[in-house]
C-alpha cells in the first residue's frame, strides 16, 4: 500500500497537468490573500481614522445636548433621537413585510411565474440607489402634504429594509432540508404550523442576522432622509414634522466651515460606526449556533 501511494505521488509530481494546476492553485490563493488584505486594510484604516478624529468628541454632552448653533457648545441628542425613532419605525414596518414575502418565495413559490418575477424585482430594489427611494417618497407623500416629516423618513427607510429581509429570509428557508418539512407533514402538521414552528425556528439565526443587516444599512442612509425628513435643529418628538437625524446632521456639519461642527460630524460618524460594528458582533456572537 505504501509503495502504491508513493508511486502515485511520484506520478502526479511528474504530470505536467498536475504541475500546471498546482501553479494555478498557488497563484489564485495568493491573489485571494492579497484581495483579503487589501479590503481589511481599508476597513481598519477607516475605523482607525474615525476613532482618532471622533473619539475625542465622544462625551456625555453628546447625548444630553441638542445640536448647537455656530460657535456654541452642544451635542447630538435630537439627531440621535430622530435616527432611533425613524429607524425603529422603518424596521417595524419593513421586517414583517420582508419576512412574509420571503416565506412565500421559499415555501409557496416553487411553481409559476410570480416567485421568479418577485425575486428579480426584489434584486432590482436591493441594488437601487437609495436617493431614488427618497425621491419616490418625496413625490408620493412630502409633495402631497406640503412639508417634510419623520413619517415620510421612516417609510423611506422601511422600503430599504424590505429587500434585504426578503432576500435573507428566502435564502435561509431554502437551506432547510426538505426532510424536516416532510416529517412534519407526515405527522399531520398543517403547512402554516410547519412553517412557524419548524422552518422559522431552524432559520431564526439567519433571519435575525438579515434584519440586523438591514438596520445597519438604514442607520447610515442620508439621501432618502434629505428628501423626506430633512432635519430639525431643535428637540422634537413630532413625527409629522421635520426631524433631525444623524446622517443628515453629519452631512451638514461636515460640509460647514465651523470647526466645532466638524468635530460633531466626526463624533456622529464614529458613533454610527461603533454602533453598527457592535450590533453585528453581538448578532454573530448570540446566533452563531
Amino acid at each position: 500500500m505504501a509503495n502504491t501511494t508513493l508511486s502515485n505521488s511520484a506520478l502526479h509530481a511528474g504530470n505536467p497537468i498536475y504541475k500546471r494546476r498546482s501553479v494555478v492553485n498557488k497563484i489564485m490563493l495568493f491573489l485571494s490573500f492579497v484581495t483579503l488584505a487589501f479590503g481589511l486594510f481599508w476597513l481598519f484604516w477607516i475605523i482607525f481614522t474615525l476613532i482618532v478624529k471622533g473619539a475625542g468628541s465622544l462625551s456625555l454632552s453628546l447625548f444630553t445636548d441638542i445640536t448647537p448653533g455656530p460657535g456654541e457648545s452642544g451635542g447630538l441628542k435630537n439627531a440621535i433621537l430622530g435616527s432611533f425613532l425613524m429607524s425603529a419605525i422603518g424596521t417595524l414596518i419593513g421586517t414583517p413585510i420582508g419576512i412574509l414575502a420571503g416565506t412565500y418565495l421559499a415555501e409557496y413559490g416553487q411553481r409559476g411565474w410570480l416567485a421568479p418575477t418577485t425575486r428579480f424585482l426584489n434584486d432590482v430594489l436591493l441594488s437601487a440607489p437609495s436617493i431614488v427611494i427618497g425621491l419616490f417618497i418625496y413625490a408620493l407623500i412630502v409633495s402631497q402634504q406640503g412639508h417634510y416629516s419623520g413619517w415620510a423618513g421612516a417609510l423611506a427607510l422601511s422600503i430599504l429594509v424590505i429587500p434585504v429581509v426578503v432576500r435573507t429570509t428566502d435564502n435561509m428557508l431554502m437551506l432547510i432540508p426538505n426532510n424536516l418539512r416532510e416529517a412534519a407533514v407526515a405527522l399531520g402538521c398543517p403547512k402554516w404550523r410547519m412553517i412557524t414552528k419548524i422552518c422559522y425556528k431552524a432559520a431564526r439565526a439567519g433571519i435575525i442576522t438579515g434584519v440586523l443587516l438591514a438596520v445597519a444599512r438604514i442607520l447610515g442612509e442620508t439621501a432618502p432622509l434629505l428628501f423626506t425628513a430633512l432635519s430639525n435643529q431643535f428637540m422634537s418628538w413630532d413625527m409629522n414634522a421635520p426631524m433631525a437625524n444623524l446622517p443628515v446632521v453629519i452631512f451638514q456639519y461636515a460640509a460647514s466651515p465651523f470647526k466645532d461642527w466638524n468635530q460633531l460630524a466626526w463624533a456622529g460618524a464614529t458613533l454610527i460606526t461603533l454602533f453598527v460594528l457592535g450590533l453585528n458582533i453581538i448578532a454573530r456572537s448570540l446566533f452563531r449556533k
